[in-house]
């Protein structure tokens, strides 16, 4: 059966995307859920699955392209298998460390800054036969997440560290078995084809079982190799809410009989969800926030994007997107309003002459806020390319310490979720953040006339303590008129 794999539906204020990465080539076999593309639009990156099993028979769209929600990118020949490679025969096998040989895993080096972590998922249980570059175990800081790869292959042994447990860094948390096979090691399960990380579960499987509180070793595989499908967590998941259901018969009510079963699951806060929630409410305690609303018409910028894109992108190697334009704004705005690029320290106000600016960005763990480092001596180009790099990093667990420190001014874009307006809460200790929103068409008057014109909400959420009404006013203003009117932003006026 032939399938069409199809760029997923976009944001109505992302116009279109490019196809950032093909994980596969035509004549690959495929499982279901395995990741075949990375789309990228202005922000995020969207990972596009194979719906079945089957071969990739056609690739219509190289890396590269710039594409639409729901075009046919791709086609999947559903239940076919590859024909043998011959060249397959030919490569070498991997090296590998001396069979028995016990190996220590350790947390990695944490940065001076973080005191201790959290073992966050096992991603294999003991006697697991694992691969060199497998993923082991996430260790979670307050705010990264770090993955520890096995250095052979070979087979899990001793697991001293449960999920949940505290620790340091470079401290032994399991063993490995170099060389070793399931077969053969002491805590063996039965022989089954050894997996990558990546074939154990796709990166979307993975990231839900982190959100229903499971590791690999909870979920039975029942695709190839032992394979974990989306279907096996939602099994897993409807299994452990029947047991917890069927040990506690008194909490099983006539009423819950007739509505059907009733179940909640109670997991523990990660530690970036809870270091997430102590700074928003930190915020909202500790500064005297007020936000002032504008709206921005978005048809120059979006016109001057449609005659320039196609061009910008074969110059520079990367796509012309809206937040180029919001940070170019946005820079330009903070030199002309130095309170508004400022923070409070104690009694004193420190104003920077320097242009870092935080970039919301949503990750499976939660949002975190990279910084873009000095904006102001960034071209467009390399605005969209550090923002990119940023995205991605952030999707894939990548950011470091040093990506997360610092930052001036926060800018942050619900619209790519669809919000059209919202109340953004400060970054502290920045004193003001940026919401950015839905761009939608809507009825304006234009000298005398009604207009459909593509409109946009702004929000400025500021500290009143540094910031006064007529700076933050005049500092939404600037950038309404720089976003109206983008060439001004290209002739610094």
């Amino acid at each position: 059966m032939t399938t069409e794999i199809k760029v997923p539906v976009l944001p109505e204020s992302v116009a279109d995307a490019t196809v950032a990465t093909w994980h596969v080539q035509v004549g690959d076999s495929v499982k279901r859920d395995q990741v075949l593309v990375e789309i990228e639009t202005d922000k995020v990156v969207l990972e596009v699955p194979a719906t079945s099993d089957g071969v990739i028979s056609e690739i219509r769209e190289g890396e590269g392209a710039t594409v639409l929600g729901e075009q046919v990118i791709a086609i999947l020949e559903a239940g076919a298998a590859a024909a043998p490679s011959a060249d397959k025969e030919d490569t070498p096998a991997k090296e590998s460390a001396p069979e028995g040989q016990v190996q220590d895993i350790l947390v990695p080096v944490l940065p001076e800054s973080v005191a201790d972590a959290t073992i966050a998922t096992w991603h294999v249980a003991e006697g697991d036969s694992v691969s060199r570059d497998q993923v082991l175990v996430d260790i979670e800081t307050d705010k990264v997440v770090l993955e520890v790869p096995a250095t052979s292959d070979g087979v899990m042994g001793k697991i001293i560290h449960a999920e949940g447990d505290t620790v340091l860094g470079q401290q032994k948390i399991a063993e490995l078995i170099a060389g070793a096979s399931a077969t053969s090691a002491p805590t063996a399960a039965p022989a089954e084809e050894a997996s990558s990380g990546d074939e154990v579960a796709s990166p979307s499987v993975r990231r839900l079982m982190t959100e229903k509180g499971l590791s690999a070793s909870d979920v039975k595989g029942t695709g190839k190799g032992g394979r974990i499908t989306k279907e096996d967590v939602e099994a897993a998941v409807h299994k452990s809410a029947s047991a917890e259901t069927k040990s506690s018969p008194a909490a099983v009510t006539p009423a819950n009989s007739a509505l059907g079963e009733r179940s909640q699951k109670r997991v523990p806060m990660t530690r970036l969800r809870k270091t997430i929630a102590n700074r928003l409410l930190e915020a909202k305690n500790s500064t005297a926030m007020l936000t002032t609303f504008n709206e921005v018409n978005m048809k120059p910028i979006m016109d001057l994007r449609k005659q320039y894109k196609d061009v910008f992108e074969k110059t520079h190697d990367t796509r012309l997107g809206f937040m180029s334009f919001y940070v170019k704004a946005v820079t330009e705005a903070l030199k002309r309003f130095p309170s508004v690029n400022a923070s409070i320290d104690g009694d004193d106000i420190v104003y920077h002459n320097f242009f870092d600016i935080s970039i919301a960005v949503s990750t499976p763990r939660g949002l975190v806020t990279p910084v873009l480092r000095d904006s102001d001596q960034l071209s467009m180009a390399g605005i969209e390319q550090g923002i990119r790099d940023l995205a991605i990093k952030g999707r894939d667990g990548k950011l470091t310490m040093d990506d997360m420190q610092g930052g001036n001014f926060t800018i942050t874009n619900g619209g790519v979720f669809g919000s059209l307006l919202s109340t953004p809460i400060i970054n502290l200790p920045q004193t003001a953040i940026l919401g950015m929103h839905k761009i939608q068409d809507r009825p304006m008057a234009v000298d005398g006339k009604v207009e459909i014109l593509p409109m946009m909400y702004l929000a400025l959420s500021y500290d009143h303590r540094l910031i006064d009404g007529k700076e933050s006013v005049g500092f939404l203003v600037t950038i309404k008129e720089l976003l109206e009117d983008p060439t001004r932003l290209l002739l610094d006026v």
